[in-house]
């Protein structure tokens, strides 16, 4: 059955504490309190390298059953050595991940915008990416993400449906919604989201995370209207928001499980006497 998997890139931020979490709450015992409000979590801090098993094992620990993560393949990979090379620094990353058992979601590569001097076209990317694409194993979720908009084309979503590689979808000021691809954006059994926003815009506003700083009610309904009707077909869903999006990334998703019709209870954290949180 399709299901919707939805929470933050990342669970920790400057803040979020006492907006999100409780007023002197231990950084130790944040991600269990997030799993009691979200039921996944894109972890941002894999793509600087790969964690020890220690790490990933209290990630583990810290988290019910049913709980999803979704992890950044790191940056050596994608960034550095840009699929060249990098057999074992995948497998040991995709072993080490493997310590999450049930939980472990999609792996994401999220490449970087490459410009001419790193690949002349497309198609030259997509020349690397083939025999890579070969290669990954076939009982996990992978999702690509690309910042070349100009790459984004039937041909390349067909390349990523043959691998059933999901196309991550962003909402990100520079690159197109998936609505105006003009190609089906959906590559496989799940759909991968990303909401991004603009982040050099905001952060002329901001660099502390505890509020909403840009209104994305529009944004955020047009995006429930699209992907509903994705999720009856049989397509898994997963979803997460960035701080940069609107300024405080669970306000974001508490904003979108309200629209969605979940209507989930959300924590109510206050921060002062007679002060109420984001969430109330």
């Amino acid at each position: 059955m399709a299901e919707l998997y939805i929470g933050t890139s990342s669970f920790t931020a400057a803040g979020w504490e006492g907006s999100f979490y409780p007023p002197a709450m231990k950084p130790a015992d944040y991600l269990t309190y997030y799993a009691t409000k979200f039921d996944s979590v894109e972890v941002d801090s894999t793509f600087y390298g790969t964690p020890s098993a220690s790490t990933v094992t209290g990630w583990n620990r810290k988290t019910p059953h049913g709980f999803v993560f979704a992890v950044k393949v790191p940056q050596q990979i994608t960034h550095e050595k840009v699929l060249i090379d990098c057999d074992a620094e995948f497998s040991e990353f995709v072993r080490v991940m493997e310590l999450l058992g049930a939980k472990l979601g999609p792996m994401v590569l999220q490449f970087p915008f490459f410009n001419s001097v790193a690949f002349s076209s497309g198609a030259q990317f997509i020349g690397r990416l083939k025999p890579f694409l070969k290669k990954l194993p076939p009982q996990h979720k992978f999702a690509i993400e690309i910042r070349n908009r100009q790459w984004l084309n039937a041909s390349f979503a067909d390349l990523l449906r043959h691998h059933g590689v999901a196309l991550a979808l962003q909402d990100r000021s520079w690159m197109p919604m998936p609505w105006d691809y003009g190609f089906d954006p959906l590559t496989a059994d799940f759909t991968y989201i990303r909401w991004l926003g603009d982040r050099k815009e905001i952060e002329t506003l901001t660099k502390s995370w505890d509020k909403t700083i840009v209104d994305r009610a529009r944004q955020l309904k047009t995006w429930v209207d699209y992907l509903q009707p994705i999720k009856k077909r049989g397509i898994t869903v997963f979803a997460y928001a960035n701080n940069h999006y609107a300024g405080h990334g669970p306000a974001t998703v508490a904003q979108f499980l309200k629209m969605w019709g979940k209507n989930e209870p959300l924590p109510r954290l206050p921060i002062s006497p007679g002060e109420r949180t984001l969430f109330d």
